[in-house]
């Protein structure tokens, strides 16, 4: 689609989004001072526990719901500007489709909904991997085939930002890589993707930078490499080890695993933890930079939230 926007204008962007439903004490805040933006030619994770918001944000961010406060951009537009919207293309809650419909007609009646001729058709099913399976009635699909159809149906209008809410559901390990490399593809197109996910070792793989969202609100947004980066956990690996975690807790948050402590604190700490462990009388066998994954920096911060 053409862009008209002004050069560097985000393909999304939430200012101070957010949602309260019911008034008063019984009120419930969904969604609490959200702000973000997503760029042409990155994907872009939303990460979160359940109850965390991302479904109310991502209904805000298509127009679906009305915000309580803050807004929502579009290529620079409020989200009610028509022109905007028909830039979007969107995946939620799977996709809704005519069961005694084939696939290929699903999206045509999705295409003439959308005022166009279908002629992207034959290329989005062959995108997601669906050209064989497109005859058959999509009540027979699996859940990963409606998945994939789901998918189709958001590029079908060629959009310039695709929103995807758990893109992956249903899918095998190698229909996850086809949604890796597509979504990638999509990104090395110029396009802009946000998509929240569960599957955050795929999230850490395909995703340049994250939103971790709990309770509401934003904890951290940054690049995927700087969270990996600067996720300041140590490996401690001494004994006794009950004798060892009790030296150190209180001081830094402690966590077992597998032959030692998790410890979180930065490594100018390391000195620090080391005298603490040897006032305590344990043999100390090594402490030193404990890499973590994303989904172990996704609980950690969560958890701490909780705390």
């Amino acid at each position: 689609m053409p862009t008209s926007e002004p050069s560097g204008t985000p393909a999304l962007e939430l200012r101070a989004l957010g949602k309260t439903y019911g008034r008063g004490a019984r009120g419930k805040r969904a969604v609490d001072d959200v702000s973000l933006s997503v760029r042409h030619g990155e994907v872009y994770g939303f990460l979160g526990p359940n109850g965390a918001g991302k479904s109310t944000t991502i209904r805000m961010a298509l127009g679906l719901i009305r915000p309580s406060d803050g807004e929502v951009r579009l290529f620079g537009q409020p989200v009610s500007d028509k022109h905007a919207l028909r830039r979007v293309g969107s995946l939620v809650d799977g996709g809704t489709f005519y069961p005694f419909l084939s696939g290929r007609d699903n999206l045509r009646v999705l295409a003439r909904t959308q005022g166009h001729d279908g002629a992207r058709i034959e290329a989005v099913l062959e995108r997601v991997d669906l050209a064989r399976d497109a005859r058959r009635k999509v009540k027979g699909y699996s859940t990963g085939m409606k998945q994939r159809l789901g998918v189709a149906a958001a590029l079908l209008d060629d959009p310039d930002l695709v929103i995807l809410d758990e893109p992956a559901n249903g899918l095998d390990a190698a229909g996850i890589q086809d949604m890796r490399n597509l979504l990638r593809g999509l990104a090395a197109d110029g396009k802009a993707v946000f998509l929240s996910s569960h599957l955050l070792h795929e999230v850490e793989q395909i995703c340049d930078r994250v939103a971790i969202v709990h309770k509401g609100k934003l904890l951290r947004e940054a690049t995927v490499r700087d969270l990996l980066d600067h996720g300041q956990a140590l490996r401690v690996e001494a004994e006794p080890l009950d004798a060892a975690e009790t030296a150190l807790q209180g001081k830094w948050p402690v966590q077992r695993v597998q032959d030692g402590l998790s410890v979180q604190a930065p490594r100018a700490d390391a000195p620090a933890i080391v005298r603490q462990l040897v006032e305590a009388g344990t043999d100390v066998f090594r402490v030193g930079p404990d890499d973590q994954s994303l989904e172990e920096i996704f609980l950690t911060m969560t958890r701490d939230t909780d705390a």
